[in-house]
């Protein structure tokens, strides 16, 4: 098995998972500019949209998009918990957690960090993003005040989701990654959240192997 990511990126949240659940898994780099991999091939012709995760399986096959690639991961040792039973009612709301998180918070990130970057905020329409983000981390830190993690008492793959997520933000607590203008120091809860999600041990062995401490 073949992780295709680029530090500090959404990747970050399959990463992780891999190291909750004890895989061992071959991390391969992409170059965000070249999009080559640290074994010289052409991600292109991997992932046409040139964009991680990427999950490659030993038979050959391709699994391209975060939120089932996080799902594909959790169901190979379903005891951990790391997502509900398939079927039940709780992973129907893990699934409404994985869309929400990426249409309204992922998607929500990339005019900002496309203005910030290649300075074209009056072409991506940041005057609107920027509000909408922030209402929905203010959302966000309301739900965090009522239980542990997203899902309640248990740390699943939407947390390891919405904490890659963050790195894009700005807060003194945070690590130092892209930096959209976006800034979560007077939500309480969220920090809280993320404080407690950072101390886990397969994050700390990812931030270290993605070199973002």
């Amino acid at each position: 098995m073949k992780l295709y990511y680029m530090p500090a990126a959404c990747s970050l949240a399959p990463h992780i998972i891999l190291r909750e659940l004890g895989i061992t898994a071959d991390l391969v780099q992409v170059d965000h500019k070249t999009h080559r991999t640290d074994d010289d091939r052409d991600f292109l012709e991997l992932s046409p949209f040139g964009y991680v995760p990427l999950l490659e399986l030993d038979d050959g096959t391709h699994l391209r998009e975060g939120a089932a690639i996080l799902q594909y991961l959790a169901d190979l040792k379903p005891e951990l918990g790391l997502a509900p039973a398939n079927g039940t009612m709780e992973r129907y709301r893990l699934q409404e957690w994985l869309n929400f998180l990426t249409s309204e918070i992922h998607k929500g990130f990339i005019p900002l960090l496309y203005a910030r970057h290649a300075r074209l905020a009056g072409t991506y329409g940041t005057d609107t993003a920027k509000p909408k983000l922030e209402a929905r981390f203010a959302w966000l830190d309301g739900i965090l005040a009522e239980s542990d993690y997203l899902l309640g008492a248990s740390f699943t793959v939407a947390d390891a989701y919405l904490y890659s997520l963050m790195q894009w933000g700005q807060a003194e607590w945070l690590e130092p990654t892209y930096r959209a203008d976006i800034h979560f120091n007077t939500l309480d809860n969220l920090k809280a959240w993320y404080l407690r999600i950072r101390t886990r041990p397969a994050v700390r062995q990812a931030l270290d192997i993605e070199r973002l401490r």
